[in-house]
């Protein structure tokens, strides 16, 4: 059966298709919908995409679980005698995709809200303004005058590994699961392969992280990365370094991942679970682009400008599938970029349209303690030939930090000795992913660190340790 959604007359009928309903995707139909365009939204599973299933939102309850465990293992320390304790790692699971669905029903309920039209199914770009849309045995052709593709990426993979969700686990694969193993080997430790890290060791699984680059949360700045490896080893979770995976092999009891490390040693490793986590590549190979003539770039990517729009002037793309950054929150920005570029295109908006800056975006890691940055880091800031000023506030010395018994870390900024400008923030405590966004603002504005330090931080808060980085830039940090 095929049903077309062009009108009578051979129009389009809806103004703008949106092709995925992820963070990207459904924020840039709602958007979209708010300023008077017509939307459409074709989405193959539930809506809210990788981010509300499979991604950010169980994971961060997982960890919210994680952490609680850590708390009663530590209630020695409030007083507290736990006697016969028992940490069910099934029950966080099931807490997981209680609020993954409601995420997904509100998502859902701002899609009725905003009157925009959804269709289930795969999404085929036939041409710059036609999407086929095959959902079974039934096929629907949405027609619109521009599209936004925002298909998102799946997980990469090593040779040798392939992921079978019973030994060899990609991130939403280990979502699925519902015991936590004896031991794990955790490929890479971005964010993902981290945050997974915590939440498994806290229910008593032995954990080894590996990284290929020479340090551990490699895109951080060279102190969060020390400050982390030396956290992580306190905890009992072992991070090796600058390790090549030589090869891999599924056994009838685990996997064993054969390495080179760091000084050329060779060694085999073996636990029950191995997880990959070496990054993504775009969902772009099978939805048309070829055929319509949508510019890639080498590996796979939209290339797209700063208004997100691809080389034909009626297919813009945001999210992962443009290579910038594969962070929820940075494809919510573009999509609301995108939306405001069509509606200015179709003569229905004529404010603002921000230009998004990517070194600025905020980079967030909810391990323990937290991971939160934004900008260049103290070498990237030298080799660009800034002669830089850098002040770096422990959390050792915040009150709030004592109060909380959770002082391990730090604030660490990065300034234009010149002329003041903020270049990078990299903090490591608890809670820092809650505060970044002070410098997120701060950097957009043009403030100055001396601007920070003059702004009153109440007491006691965690907050103050930005304060008091601020400070510090003039060697002058008050508690310290």
């Amino acid at each position: 059966m095929s049903v077309s959604s062009t009108t009578s007359a051979g129009a389009p009928a809806f103004d703008l298709a949106v092709l995925g309903g992820g963070p990207g995707g459904y924020v840039a139909a709602i958007r979209a919908a708010q300023l008077g365009l017509k939307v459409a939204l074709i989405e193959r599973e539930a809506m809210g995409g990788i981010c509300a299933n499979w991604g950010c939102i169980p994971t961060k309850v997982l960890l919210r679980n994680a952490e609680i465990v850590e708390l009663f293992a530590d209630a020695k320390t409030y007083g507290i005698t736990v006697e016969g304790m028992r940490a069910d790692y099934g029950a966080a699971h099931r807490r997981s995709r209680e609020v993954s669905n409601r995420m997904v029903k509100g998502v859902d309920f701002l899609m009725k809200k905003n009157n925009v039209q959804i269709f289930i199914g795969e999404g085929v770009l036939k041409d710059a303004n036609t999407i086929m849309v095959e959902s079974r045995n039934d096929e629907r052709t949405v027609t619109a005058k521009y599209i936004i593709v925002a298909t998102g990426a799946k997980p990469r993979s090593l040779p040798g590994l392939v992921p079978d969700g019973k030994r060899v686990f990609t991130y939403r694969q280990l979502l699925e699961a519902q015991i936590a193993p004896k031991s794990m080997i955790v490929i890479g430790s971005g964010a993902i392969g981290m945050e997974f890290s915590y939440v498994f060791h806290a229910y008593g699984t032995d954990v080894t992280v590996l990284e290929a680059l020479p340090r551990i949360l490699p895109l951080e700045d060279e102190e969060i990365s020390a400050e982390m490896a030396r956290s992580y080893s306190r905890a009992g979770i072992k991070t090796m370094a600058g390790v090549k995976v030589e090869s891999a092999a599924v056994e009838v009891d685990g996997v064993s991942v054969k390495i080179t490390d760091a000084k050329g040693g060779e060694q085999t490793l073996k636990a029950d679970w191995v997880l990959m986590s070496v990054g993504v590549q775009p969902l772009t190979s099978s939805i048309g682009l070829d055929a319509v003539g949508v510019a890639l770039d080498q590996r796979g990517f939209i290339q797209v400008d700063d208004h997100m729009a691809s080389n034909l002037p009626s297919v813009y793309a945001i999210g992962d599938v443009t290579g910038k950054l594969a962070l929820a929150h940075v494809a919510s920005a573009q999509g609301v970029v995108a939306a405001e570029s069509i509606a200015a295109m179709l003569g229905k908006y004529e404010g603002h349209i921000n230009k998004l800056n990517y070194e600025a975006m905020p980079r967030c890691t909810y391990t323990h303690p937290q991971v939160a940055s934004m900008g260049l880091t103290e070498a990237q800031a030298k080799e660009r030939g800034y002669q830089v000023k850098v002040s770096k506030f422990p959390f050792r010395a915040n009150g709030k930090s004592l109060a909380l018994n959770n002082v391990d870390g730090f604030v660490k900024l990065i300034a234009d000795a010149k002329y003041g400008e903020i270049l990078g923030v990299h903090c490591i405590g608890p809670d820092v992913t809650e505060m970044l966004p002070e410098f997120v603002l701060a950097k957009s504005a043009e403030l100055t660190p001396e601007q920070i330090a003059a702004a009153v931080h109440a007491h006691p808060t965690m907050s103050e340790a930005l304060m008091e980085a601020a400070h510090g830039i003039d060697g002058m940090p008050i508690h310290l």
